[in-house]
Formats: structure tokens, C-alpha cells, sequence
């Protein structure tokens, strides 16, 4: 008996071994389908980008939660860098990222509200990342169970909503864009997963997402 325990134990070890996983993300929901056009000539401007990003297990989680410091994507700061090229008539620009550990660091809050005052535009950028986890839950039971065998897929749900404010703290335009991602586990995706890591499908949705509202930004003169 000792010994069938053994073999089933290793044998869950090889599973786990050779499984694999291959994320596949969906297009962007809301995309701005109009040409492109450069605001070429226009006067340069300060802004001021203030970015939170949230997450929420729906079923969990009561409310959104502020991702802290070790929270947010890798790299974020290379990906909004990359976006940027969308505006052509950034002068002076820098950013601000809010977490919930504010509320007991009033300096913070006096950096935050003295840089609004100090620029020309006021973009907020709010980041959603959405999960069941009644699904993410079953789907690990199983995925266990199985020994990955089976294929179970893990969805995520993405949203940026982007608010551009001008110096007199007026709203001036209001975006909004979303795209999912998801990860199957199985097996023989073992195969697969070199060419589709879940790294790379969310950053090419955080990538997306704020080349898409920029561009709009852009072409319909928004900072002028």
C-alpha cells in the first residue's frame, strides 16, 4: 500500500512537471476606429498623469482593492513610456500612482495636489482587473485533481478609464476601453507556452489599451 501511495505521489510530480499553459487575450472593447491624426504645431503642454490600479476577485472581494507598490504589472512604467508617443505635444510630464496606504501618509496627499496645481492637464487613469473567484477556485480544484489533464481556463477581465481635466479642474473628456485575457492549463500545452506567457498577453493589453485612448486624445485635439 506504502508503495502505491509512493507511485501515485510521484507520478502527480511528473504531471505537474510537464504541464503547461497558453494565455490567449481578447481585441479591445470601445476601440477608437477612426484614422489617426497627429496634433502637429500645437502649443506643448504639461500633464500630469495619476494612475491607481485595482484588482477584485468578484465573489470575494467586497470592493475593489488599490494595488500596492509590488502589485502593479512589471514594467508599467516602459509601457506608459511606449504609449506616450501617442501625443505629440508633451512638454513637461510626470506621474503620480495612488495607493491605499495614503490615507495615513498626508505628505503624499500635499505631493499629489501641489503637482495638479503645477500642471496644464490633469489626466487620472484608472486600471481594473477583474476575476471570478468561484472560477479560478473550481478551476484549480480540478486543474489539481486531474493531474492538469483536463483543460481549465482562468479568465481575467481588464477596464482603463481615463479622465482628462484641464487646469481649472474641469472635465474635459471622459474615455473608457476593456479586454479579457485567458489562461488555459493543460498537459500538452506544454508545447505551446513558450509563445503564448501570460506576461506577455498582459502587457500587450496594457499596451493596447493606452495607445488606443492616446491616439483618440491625440486626434481630437483634447490638449491643446
Amino acid at each position: 500500500m506504502k508503495r502505491t501511495y509512493t507511485a501515485i505521489f510521484c507520478l502527480g510530480i511528473v504531471f505537474s512537471l510537464i504541464s503547461g499553459c497558453a494565455t490567449f487575450r481578447s481585441g479591445v472593447k470601445g476601440h477608437f476606429s477612426e484614422p489617426g491624426s497627429k496634433n502637429l504645431g500645437a502649443e506643448k503642454v504639461d500633464v500630469l498623469f495619476i494612475f491607481s490600479h485595482y484588482e477584485q476577485a468578484r465573489g470575494y472581494d467586497a470592493i475593489p482593492k488599490l494595488e500596492s507598490h509590488h502589485q502593479i504589472i512589471r514594467d508599467f512604467d516602459d509601457l506608459f513610456i511606449d504609449a506616450c508617443g501617442e501625443l505629440s505635444n508633451l512638454d513637461k510630464y510626470t506621474t503620480f500612482t495612488e495607493y491605499a496606504s495614503d490615507v495615513s501618509e498626508p505628505e503624499r496627499i500635499t505631493k499629489r495636489d501641489s503637482l495638479i496645481a503645477a500642471y496644464d492637464y490633469v489626466i487620472r487613469i484608472k486600471f481594473m482587473k477583474e476575476h471570478s473567484f468561484a472560477q479560478h477556485f473550481l478551476g484549480t480544484l480540478f486543474s489539481t485533481v486531474s493531474a492538469t489533464l483536463l483543460p481549465m481556463p482562468y479568465s481575467q477581465h481588464f477596464s482603463m478609464e481615463v479622465n482628462v481635466f484641464d487646469d481649472q479642474d474641469i472635465l474635459l473628456h471622459s474615455y473608457k476601453r476593456e479586454a479579457s485575457m485567458t489562461k488555459w492549463v493543460q498537459t500538452l500545452l506544454v508545447f505551446v507556452y513558450p509563445f503564448h506567457t501570460e506576461k506577455r498577453k498582459e502587457e500587450e493589453i496594457y499596451i493596447n489599451l493606452m495607445h488606443d485612448v492616446f491616439r483618440q486624445i491625440e486626434t481630437e485635439r483634447v490638449l491643446k
